[in-house]
């Protein structure tokens, strides 16, 4: 029986890599994002396969996080993997950030966080196990005064904190629980005037490929003993300088 594993910010970066990786190796994907067209655009560009299970809300509402467990479940069986993907980043110095900015990170990156965990985390009990993926930010392991991000800092850091206290919490119950760090990635996040700087911030002096995140978080997601690990791939930032 094929493994089934649940994405959110699936429609696009990432996410869309992500589902196309896992579905090249045979799971079933349930793939989250805030728009049906944009889920719909990526399930087109994926080939609309049978295993791809496209599911709509914004994952700061808990009941969108009840919806992708229930509709997951009654199409495939079962959740085995949980990669929380969905997140924003908003770099500015502390005197910068306005309310609207607080709530867009609390909502996106800390309540898309908790919500598709908790529902996650009561299935995976009653199942018997599964593996838990967070993608945080290297800016939680390590803050670099060349890019101020505070509030990404304060809720990724609380993140990969989170993701050590709930590996203890669960190791009981078989399920693992880790965290990809990536550092700055090349992705349309980021425009291609900003490259050239951005590639100073690691030793490596480039980006990272959005392959590279993919293949972390599919380590972690077969890794059957390791857990609470925080994972940075971010060309050795969070190692110094």
């Amino acid at each position: 029986m094929s493994r089934t594993v649940v994405i959110t910010g699936a429609s696009s970066g990432i996410g869309f890599a992500l589902a196309e990786s896992y579905l090249s190796a045979g799971f079933n994907v349930v793939g989250n994002g805030r728009s049906q067209e944009r889920l719909h655009d990526a399930a087109e560009k994926l080939g609309n396969p049978d295993n791809f299970l496209a599911v709509a809300g914004d994952i700061a509402v808990a009941d969108t996080s009840r919806r992708l467990f229930s509709e997951a479940i009654h199409r495939f069986g079962k959740v085995d993997i949980l990669v929380n993907n969905a997140g924003i980043f908003i770099a500015k110095p502390i005197t910068g950030y306005t309310t609207d900015d607080f709530d867009k990170l609390i909502d996106t990156n800390l309540r898309g966080f908790f919500n598709p965990t908790q529902a996650a985390v009561t299935h995976m009990i009653e199942n018997g196990g599964g593996h838990i993926v967070n993608v945080t930010a290297v800016v939680g392991i390590q803050p670099n005064a060349n890019v101020p991000a505070t509030l990404p800092a304060l809720v990724k850091g609380g993140i990969n904190q989170a993701t050590r206290s709930l590996a203890t919490e669960l190791a009981k119950h078989n399920i693992k629980v880790n965290a990809v760090a990536p550092g700055v990635i090349d992705t349309p996040l980021h425009s291609p005037d900003k490259h050239a700087f951005l590639a100073t911030l690691n030793p490596f002096g480039r980006l990272g490929r959005v392959k590279d995140i993919v293949d972390a978080v599919r380590y972690l997601s077969d890794a059957d003993f390791t857990t609470g690990v925080i994972l940075p791939v971010d060309g050795g930032a969070a190692a110094g300088r």
